[in-house]
């Protein structure tokens, strides 16, 4: 979307602070756990760009509150099965061998938006060390979220949305459908139907050496994610109001999760 048409979106420009009385208006409340998919151009023009919409998380929350984002890299996955783009078959074993080792604190986040990219340089925020399904947080309960995130099935018990279901947080669609919604994997891994294994490897720093680690996962998929939802919606219920421009959705996390545990049991 060019500038002239995120202008065209809104009256007036958005602004942290008008974005945070949308974000309480909509329900968020301040102390809770907040785990946040975002679209900065769903949103309209907005003063600042993405450091406004972080800003207005944060101040939404409040110092008692957490804002988490993912923060994933999937140019940390293997490259035999990238398809958007595909790499020549000769290049693939280059860039296994090529590229950088991911560094929580530098390596950038790939397909998830400027939001979480631009969390997840804020002083205080905390990353964590899976090589590709990490995600960043800011405030009270960032560490206890963060830092025991596994490499081994990296979005199933070990994981940051397991800490968040935990502690009942909420997840906050902002701009974006269920296809986005990363608390739905965590519904893949506790559901009874099989899911196949495959393992990977990425390049990490240990000791001061890049270093290939290999791990176990779980094959995940995200084509139901919105049928998913949808029936969320239906059966269950969350919150809808509009932030900006954009259309905004804030529901319980264990719902969610619970929910969709059940629903692919059901439908896969």
């Amino acid at each position: 979307m060019s500038e002239r048409q995120a202008i065209e979106r809104v009256g007036e420009p958005n602004t942290s602070a008008s974005l945070t009385a949308e974000f309480r208006a909509l329900g968020i409340r301040p102390g809770e756990p907040l785990l946040v998919h975002a679209s900065l151009s769903a949103l309209g023009w907005t003063c600042g760009g993405p450091q406004a919409v972080c800003d207005a998380l944060y101040e939404a929350v409040g110092e008692a509150g957490t804002v988490v984002v993912p923060t994933h890299t999937g140019q940390y996955t293997n490259p035999a099965g990238w398809s958007e783009p595909p790499v020549p078959e000769d290049w693939i074993e280059t860039v296994r061998e090529e590229r950088p080792p991911y560094r929580p604190a530098v390596t950038p986040t790939r397909g998830v938006g400027t939001v979480p990219e631009c969390l997840r340089n804020y002083p205080d925020a905390i990353r964590s060390r899976h090589p590709t399904v990490s995600f960043a947080a800011c405030g009270s309960e960032a560490r206890a979220i963060i830092a025991d995130h596994g490499f081994d099935y990296g979005l199933g018990e070990e994981s940051p949305l397991a800490r968040l279901y935990e502690r009942d947080g909420k997840i906050l669609l902002l701009g974006v459908g269920h296809e986005k919604n990363t608390s739905l994997h965590l519904g893949e891994y506790r559901t009874a139907v099989p899911n196949e294994t495959v393992r990977n490897s990425a390049p990490v720093v240990r000791d001061g050496k890049r270093v290939d680690v290999e791990y176990e996962d779980i094959e995940t998929r995200t084509d139901d994610f919105a049928d998913c939802g949808t029936d969320f919606e239906r059966e269950v219920g969350l919150t809808a109001g509009t932030v900006g421009a954009a259309t905004a959705k804030l529901m319980d996390q264990r719902e969610m999760v619970d929910f969709a545990t059940e629903w692919f049991e059901q439908n896969r």
